[in-house]
């Protein structure tokens, strides 16, 4: 994994919200020291992903993944409290009194924190109502918003026409955040679209990454970056449709996607063909191998020196390299011209459970 430099904590900066999938899990057991302390990935855990809770045990000791089991049946066996793992709950604003308590409980067994997903569509409400949630949620989770970061989760967008919907919704959502004494404030977008299989096959193609556009245009408002990573947002969609050999390969605000259907030969062989066409490409990264555990198997794979793998891998391997690339990117000194960290309103009386007026008003940096 590439190293990223700052003379600043290693506070969070980029925060993925990725499916519980043992492909994005498995890149994150491949994170150095130096991003651990970057990454606080938000964890989607649905019916499909029943491991989720042995998978989340064995990634590396310095990362405290936060959970979201919305989709799953609200039932006490559903509880993350009780599945004996490190984490931080995820609390949606619609959420039953019953699980509200017991997030409130999973938060003080091990980092007395939490995060709260606002979606910036399904969520819409007027600044009044949504305040009147999220009292809720302090109030029956026993949190105040010191302890609470905020995620600005903007769904899907995979189109220009998708990030002039979202950016309105998303400023609208940040200037009522800043009511609020958040511990950090990040505003998360997907751009992956629902489907690869009607794109051309044994070719690299090139798709804009429309979150990164997003989370620019929004720089002005100083909050941390979310993506979902090389995933699409919709989780329903996110299955591929197809099981061709397949990377999703991130540089610059692009990804290029490698879909290999070449006939003739060994399967391991055409993965080889593949891979040897994205290392000798414009966008492999300066670094090789180095850049990223995913680089370095692709690497591998060009040169022969290892199978295929699954589908799984392919995933894995794309997602190691997109985390990478991302924190790169965030660690360039154009980064501050954008923004530092999100502050709450300085002059606006924080609202909320604890009544208490702001004290400075700064949060930790959004990431």
């Amino acid at each position: 994994m590439v190293h990223v430099t700052d003379a600043r904590p290693p506070d969070p900066v980029y925060r993925p919200v990725l499916a519980a999938r043992r492909g994005e899990l498995e890149a994150l057991t491949h994170l150095d020291d130096t991003a651990v302390g970057l990454i606080a990935p938000i964890v989607d855990v649905t019916s499909a992903t029943s491991g989720a809770p042995d998978a989340l045990g064995r990634l590396p000791g310095g990362i405290l993944p936060a959970v979201d089991v919305s989709a799953l049946p609200d039932t006490p066996e559903h509880d993350p409290f009780r599945w004996g793992v490190p984490l931080v709950p995820v609390i949606g604003l619609a959420e039953s009194d019953r699980r509200l308590a017991a997030h409130g409980a999973a938060a003080r067994a091990w980092a007395g924190r939490a995060v709260v997903r606002l979606r910036t569509g399904p969520d819409r409400a007027g600044p009044d109502a949504t305040t009147a949630a999220v009292e809720r949620v302090w109030r029956s989770t026993g949190l105040v918003p010191e302890q609470c970061d905020l995620l600005l989760d903007a769904g899907d967008v995979c189109c220009l026409a998708d990030v002039r919907l979202a950016e309105p919704r998303v400023r609208r959502a940040a200037e009522w955040a800043r009511r609020h004494a958040w511990r950090s404030v990040t505003v998360a977008a997907g751009g992956m679209p629902p489907a690869l299989s009607r794109l051309p096959t044994d070719e690299p193609v090139r798709l804009d990454r429309f979150d990164w556009l997003l989370w620019q245009r929004l720089g002005d408002l100083r909050l941390g970056y979310g993506d979902y990573g090389v995933g699409c947002a919709v989780r329903a969609a996110d299955a591929p449709g197809d099981r061709l050999p397949t990377l999703r390969w991130a540089a610059g605000g692009a990804w290029w996607i490698y879909r290999w259907s070449r006939r003739g030969g060994r399967g391991d062989e055409r993965f080889a063909d593949l891979c040897r066409t994205l290392v000798a490409a414009p966008h492999w990264p300066a670094a090789g191998a180095g850049f990223s555990w995913g680089d370095h198997e692709v690497l591998r794979r060009a040169r022969r020196g290892a199978g295929a793998g699954t589908e799984a891998n392919w995933i894995a391997w794309s997602t190691s390299h997109h985390l990478a690339h991302v924190l790169a990117a965030l660690a360039r000194p154009d980064r501050e011209q954008r923004g530092g960290s999100w502050r709450a309103d300085p002059v606006a009386p924080e609202r909320g459970r604890t009544g208490r007026p702001q004290r400075g008003g700064e949060s930790r940096r959004a990431g």
